[in-house]
């Protein structure tokens, strides 16, 4: 009695979360937005060979109806990247935005304040207009100083934990100490690391597998 009593309750609470699902989905696109820099523009690669590719081939292999925007740009900051997001998110309506943004702010050394801020109002723009977002932790070699490293690495876990959004906690993981994995300039990983960089993409859009399963209706 009590364990059919369970299995009911888990049932109706599964179709609710379903439900609800499909109604945050009413009003988006079946789109991957991701919104980067040059880890994500395929910089210094054979165009379709990095992680972007990887994520279109998975899809389209699992005949996904969900479908990929890269709208990354190499040297891009978060206060770039701010400045774009209001027409993209206004032209592709997005159901998921990825944000990989912040090295290049930590490159030249720009206040984490004001990156930390650009990351929060590109998260809750996204929010506010119906997409979910995975955001990408991002980290620097230790030569910047131990608090700003340190600054910089949490600013991702805060955002993420203040927001209630996905975090990667970080890109690069599996990749950053392995020479191998990089190209002649040590700074941008090369065709063989992004099949990696991919797989801890994926991974983080785990809790959203049934979301993408399910095709809006305009």
């Amino acid at each position: 009695m009590h364990a059919q009593y369970f299995f009911r309750k888990q049932s109706i609470l599964a179709l609710f979360c379903l439900f609800m699902s499909a109604s945050s989905l009413a009003n988006v696109n079946p789109v991957i937005l991701v919104l980067g820099d040059s880890l994500s523009a395929e910089y210094g690669l054979p165009r379709g060979t990095g992680w972007v590719g990887y994520l279109e081939t998975k899809l389209k292999n699992d005949r996904n109806p969900w479908t990929v925007f890269n709208a990354s740009i190499s040297g891009e900051t978060t206060s770039g990247g701010l400045a774009r997001l209001p027409r993209l998110l206004e032209q592709k309506n997005p159901g998921i935005v990825m944000i990989e943004l912040g090295a290049n702010d930590a490159l030249r050394g720009l206040p984490l304040a004001d990156t930390a801020g650009n990351l929060r109002q590109m998260i809750q723009m996204s929010k506010k207009s119906g997409a979910k977002v995975v955001l990408f932790g991002m980290q620097i070699p230790p030569n910047y100083g131990q608090n700003y490293t340190t600054s910089f690495k949490t600013l991702y876990v805060s955002l993420a934990k203040e927001e209630s959004i996905k975090l990667i906690p970080f890109f690069l993981e599996g990749v950053a100490t392995k020479s191998e994995l990089f190209q002649a300039d040590r700074i941008h990983p090369n065709e063989a690391a992004q099949k990696i960089l991919f797989q801890n993409v994926w991974e983080a859009l785990s809790p959203y597998r049934d979301y993408l399963k399910i095709i809006p209706r305009h």
